[in-house]
């Protein structure tokens, strides 16, 4: 049975009585669009923004899924397209990829947030990575980082890891990281501008480098394809390159290889070193049983 005092009121008050409404009414009087909190112009319904992944990039993605036996194989390439159109991997972008390749956007989101190669905020024209893995931390990497990061920044504030340095995507815009290892340790220390190398640089010779690309110049790598842009190499990590044959190898298959690099291989063929033949039909090891 329900005592006066736990007769539901008109309108909430403070208390564990229940309510009949939660809300008042407003008399004729009252003018409830003025004494909203919210303006006339948030009131009014947003406009939805155009899809940046129109019929030609969905038609590209289906060409990437079609290219492998199960479709979701193609998740490391598509985020790759995804980067190329937007300069990083959006939630709308992650969102895109599941629907193409059927997978949920946790599924895309846990391969888009493993790999360092796919950044989560817009990037600059170039990005560039410098190594401040063991050796090239010894022979200067981390020096390289800290004045590049002390040049960038603004206002006294070093420019951070993965931060952009000017407009993301505009001319002479730079994202700067660190790197793991990039594989080259007989060059070190080194940089990379979009992949392409930057061998035995110095923190001067990094400085000139930057400069060069923010005022829109494209210095040619130590080795390597030309350089271009953050979002052109991205559609070339798609799987999309130039047609043209004389094109495509001059603008990416360009050699990579460096003296340092092959002089190992130079001396044993000079020296007629040869490694030990595996005999055919050599028996394993056995292992022993667990």
């Amino acid at each position: 049975m329900t005592t006066p005092s736990q007769q539901p009121s008109q309108t909430p008050k403070p208390g564990s009585q229940p309510a009949e409404q939660t809300y008042a009414a407003a008399s004729d009087d009252v003018d409830v669009t003025a004494i909203s909190p919210v303006s006339d112009d948030e009131q009014r319904p947003e406009v939805p923004a155009a899809d940046p992944f129109g019929p030609e990039v969905e038609a590209e993605a289906q060409e990437l899924a079609s290219r492998y036996p199960q479709a979701r194989s193609a998740l490391l390439p598509m985020l790759h397209l995804v980067q190329s159109v937007q300069g990083y991997v959006s939630q709308e972008g992650i969102a895109f990829c599941a629907r193409q390749l059927d997978l949920t956007e946790a599924e895309v989101s846990a391969v888009a947030t493993f790999y360092t190669m796919y950044k989560r905020r817009p990037c600059g024209q170039h990005l560039v990575s410098v190594c401040t893995n063991t050796l090239c931390a010894v022979l200067g990497g981390d020096d390289i980082y800290k004045r590049l990061s002390e040049h960038l920044g603004e206002d006294g504030k070093p420019l951070g890891h993965e931060e952009t340095a000017g407009e993301p995507g505009e001319v002479g815009s730079i994202t700067l990281e660190h790197a793991e290892c990039l594989a080259a340790c007989d060059l070190g220390p080194v940089l990379q501008v979009n992949y392409e190398y930057f061998d035995n640089q110095t923190p001067e010779s990094a400085v000139e480098l930057v400069d060069a690309l923010r005022r829109g110049e494209k210095p040619q790598p130590t080795r390597g394809a030309p350089l271009t842009d953050f979002r052109s190499v991205e559609r070339q990590l798609a799987g999309f390159f130039p047609e043209e044959e004389d094109v495509f190898r001059s603008d990416v298959d360009a050699p990579s290889q460096a003296v340092e690099t092959l002089r190992g291989a130079q001396l044993a063929a000079d020296r007629g070193w040869t490694a030990p033949v595996m005999p055919e039909n050599a028996p394993l090891p056995e292992v022993e049983a667990k």
